[in-house]
Parts: C-alpha cells; sequence; structure tokens
C-alpha cells in the first residue's frame, strides 16, 4: 500500500488517491454495518436485570413503534430497556462515531497521526466548566451547559491565538492549544483544591473519569443534535481533507480554501467534543485508536476512512460501555477502561504501521 505523498498524480495535477488503496470490499462495509447493529442489539438486553432477547424486540416494538403487540412483560423490564440501556447505546453510537471520525480528521488535517480530537484543549475547558457548576451545585442540564459552553471558549481561544496573519499554521494550532489546555488544567487544578473533600470533590473527580451510567432519554434529545449536524458536517467534506492533508501549500494549489476547510474542521469537532464532555465525561483514547484500525482496514483515503471510522468507532464505544457495566459488581468508569484497552492497542498499531499513514 502507498501512503498519500507516494501517490501519483492526475493530468489536473490533483492526487490520485484510488492508487492508495483498491476500494475497499463491500463484505468489510456489510461486516462493519452488522458488527454495529450486533452490539446495540446486544447492549439492550444483556446487564445485572436479565431481559430476554425476545422481549427485549417486542417491548421496543410496543413502546417505540407503538406495535399492536400483547404486553407479556413486566414494568421493571420496560424501564430497564427504554429508560436506561436504549439511551446508553444511543449515546455510545454517536459518541463513539464522532469522536472516531473527529480524530481521523484532526489527524489528516494536522498531517500527524498521533493527533486526538482534544488537541485544541476543548477537554480541558469542558472539564473546568463541569466543575464549576458541581462545584456552584447547578442543576444537571447547567452543569452540561457550562461544560459545553466552556469547551467552545478554550478552542475558540486556541484558534485566536493561532490566528496570524490571516492564516492560521497547523504548528500554531498544536501549540496553542497546548498553553491552552495546561491553563485551564490549573482552573481545574484550582476548583478541585477549594471544592469541598467530602461531597464535590468525589464528584468532580468521578465525574472527570467519564460515565455513560447517567445518561437519559432527556440527555438524548438535547446531545444528539449538535453531534449529528457536525457528523454529517465531516461526511459531507471528508473528500477535501485528502488534499489539506498534503499540507497548506500543496492544498491551496490545488485550489482548496484551507482556512474554510480548517474552521469546518475545528468547529465540526470542537462540537462533538464539547458534548461529550458536558454529558459524559472525557472518554479518552477513541479518537486516535479507531482511526489508526480503520486505516488497516479500508486505507488512508479519506472518502472511505471517515465512514469507516464512523462505524466502527461507534461498534467500539458499545462494547466498551457493555464491559465496562458487566465485568464488576461496581461500574468501572469509562475513561478509565478506554485508556486500558486504548493505550496498548494504539502502541500495537503504531507499531505495526511504524507511526505511517498506511
Amino acid at each position: 500500500m502507498k501512503t498519500i505523498e507516494e501517490a501519483p498524480r492526475l493530468s489536473s495535477g490533483e492526487i490520485d488517491f484510488k492508487s492508495l488503496e483498491d476500494r475497499p470490499s463491500p463484505w468489510k462495509w456489510v461486516l462493519m454495518a452488522v458488527l454495529l447493529v450486533a452490539l446495540f442489539i446486544t447492549s439492550l438486553f444483556l446487564g445485572r436485570y436479565i431481559v430476554m432477547p425476545d422481549e427485549v424486540i417486542k417491548i421496543i416494538g410496543y413502546e417505540i413503534f407503538n406495535l399492536p403487540i400483547e404486553k407479556t412483560w413486566t414494568t421493571s423490564a420496560a424501564t430497564v430497556v427504554i429508560n436506561i440501556r436504549l439511551p446508553r447505546a444511543i449515546m455510545a453510537t454517536l459518541i463513539g462515531a464522532g469522536l472516531s471520525m473527529s480524530g481521523a480528521s484532526f489527524q489528516g488535517m494536522f498531517q500527524n497521526p498521533l493527533v486526538d480530537p482534544y488537541i485544541l484543549g476543548v477537554s480541558a475547558g469542558a472539564s473546568f466548566g463541569a466543575a464549576i457548576g458541581l462545584v456552584l451545585e447547578l442543576p444537571t442540564i447547567g452543569i452540561q451547559m457550562t461544560s459545553f459552553i466552556m469547551g467552545l471558549v478554550a478552542v475558540g481561544i486556541t484558534y485566536f491565538l493561532a490566528h496570524m496573519y490571516k492564516t492560521t499554521p497547523v504548528l500554531m494550532l498544536i501549540l496553542s492549544g497546548t498553553v491552552v489546555s495546561a491553563f485551564f488544567q490549573a482552573m481545574l487544578s484550582f476548583i478541585k483544591f477549594v471544592a469541598d473533600d467530602e461531597e464535590k470533590l468525589p464528584a468532580i473527580t468521578f465525574w472527570l473519569m467519564g460515565s455513560l451510567g447517567n445518561v437519559g432519554l432527556d440527555d438524548i434529545a438535547l446531545a444528539s443534535i449538535p453531534i449529528i449536524i457536525s457528523i454529517a458536517a465531516l461526511l459531507i467534506i471528508r473528500w477535501k481533507l485528502n488534499v489539506l492533508s498534503m499540507g497548506d501549500r500543496e492544498a491551496k494549489t490545488l485550489g482548496v480554501n484551507t482556512e474554510k476547510m480548517k474552521v469546518i474542521i475545528i468547529i465540526a469537532t470542537t462540537i462533538i467534543s464539547s458534548t461529550s464532555v458536558a454529558f459524559c465525561g472525557i472518554i479518552g483514547w477513541v479518537g486516535q485508536v479507531i482511526p489508526h484500525l480503520c486505516r488497516m482496514l479500508v486505507g488512508p483515503d479519506h472518502k472511505v476512512l471517515i465512514p469507516a471510522t464512523m462505524l466502527v468507532g461507534a461498534s467500539y464505544l458499545i462494547l466498551i460501555d457493555n464491559m465496562c457495566r458487566l465485568f464488576t459488581v461496581t461500574e468501572i468508569p469509562l475513561g478509565i477502561l478506554t485508556s486500558v484497552v486504548g493505550a496498548p492497542v494504539f502502541a500495537y498499531l503504531l507499531r505495526k504501521t511504524r507511526g505511517g499513514w498506511s
């Protein structure tokens, strides 16, 4: 397989991305889609409270689609499936897909396989906002909104610092993101230092570990719209990432408005990441591991890589979330398990691909 830098050019001067890799087999797409559907459905009947698969299907048909099905299940079973497991599976699907696509988009934009969706400081800003909300004892919606807004503010500051002479060099974005992350991490540490160590400090600490345990139908209604819109934006512009990944000078030569593309990518990925942190805490490594795995499956062409990361990332986070709630009596925080699983897998993938894009 050739790398992007080795790809030949067409007569028009554009990169011949078809030469990088043969089109993925349709069976790969079928397998990825079937895996996602199977994991989603399985997560609805797995858990401490046993609900048989046939009952889950009947409950979904009756409660969601209003089908005329004879009610043979208990109220508790319906509550567990509709109010607890279904919102959790939907949120895992959205966040897994969104973070994976964000990671792949940023890695292409920054031309760096080590970049993750939090590189511009969104996680530090959103964490600081959530900590403020917890210390002020705001309602849940207030904590989520404060976290979301501060995530956007952090990335806005990063972009402002990096914007030089009507351009935004990728190196300046990375350096500015490091500065902003350090500042908001320091502010978060100060909030934790002054917080009540009996109630508020444990709440902040547990929230930062990440979890889907408190997600409800109301959260899905709030979080799904911005995430879906941002995912759609990344899907629409994914083909331009091929050119952008060659660098600003090359992209401008081929007629791509690099600044406009960067703004769209940054806004979309920031909304996804900030929403994720606001509703579920920090979930690490998803945006780093999945893009590398998908490059091995479908190649480096972003036109197929971005949809692949969407499917595989959603499946991955559903799987990890099921492991979190099934492995032990007490649920393991999601952020811990994504790091425990993601770091070794990422190290293996880096070694296998030698840090390249092929």
